[in-house]
Order: C-alpha cells, then structure tokens, then sequence
C-alpha cells in the first residue's frame, strides 16, 4: 500500500473528521476474498488473521450501506460496480480507487475520483 493510501487507511481507522469509509456487505466480502489470495498475503507480509482483523476494524469505522440501487455493469470491471453501488448509494463525497480508468463512466453519478494523494489533501484542508 502506498504512502498516501496508508495515511487515508489510518485516518479512516482513527475516525478523524471528514472522512467516512463507506462499505456494504458484498464489498466487504470481496474485500476479504482478495486480499486473502496467497499473492496478496505474500506481497504485504500479511496472514489471513491479519487481514481479518484489518478488516473487522474496518467494518467496524465505516458506514453501513443499504443498495436501494444497483448500478450493473456501469463499469469494465463487474467488481468494481460493488464500489460504485456503495458509493452511489451512500452518497459518497468522492471515491479513491486504485484504478483510475476503470472508473471513467462512474463520473456520470456526479462523484469526484480522485487520487489517494488528492483525498488526503482534501482531508488535511478540512473540506
């Protein structure tokens, strides 16, 4: 994880004001089935008990999201809509995804994409 992604990561984790994590429970189960894969574990030096424990703190901080709506396929990636449907239908300020591209036709619900380094910028001014 880079250096920006990490800071959001925490500030998310430490609740700090202005950022909430939105999550609905087939993101969080797809949150688990992949970094859970062996090369993922491997890559972060992490064990399966870790990422479990990263992600009850995680489901723990964020805000439930109810899909009133589901927004399928909007985007190239069928597991991405996941994100976009808890973005959309959580009414999100923004969305920090790792692949930007993918998320083009996401602009169309009127939700800013922005880099992690853009968001972590946004949370230091306050806004």
């Amino acid at each position: 994880m880079r250096g920006a992604s990490r800071h959001l990561l925490r500030a998310a984790l430490e609740q700090q004001r202005g950022l909430t994590l939105l999550v609905s429970v087939p993101l969080l189960i797809e949150y688990e089935a992949v970094v859970t894969r062996p090369e993922h574990l491997k890559a972060a030096r992490l064990s399966t008990r870790d990422v479990e424990v990263l992600l009850d703190a995680v489901a723990a901080v964020s805000e439930p999201v109810r899909l009133a709506f589901l927004w399928r396929p909007t985007l190239p990636d069928v597991d991405d809509d996941m994100v976009l449907e808890a973005v959309v239908n959580g009414r999100a300020d923004g969305i920090v995804p790792f692949n930007h591209r993918d998320f083009g036709p996401a602009e169309q619900f009127g939700i800013p994409i922005l880099s992690s380094g853009e968001a972590v910028k946004r949370l230091e001014k306050g806004s």
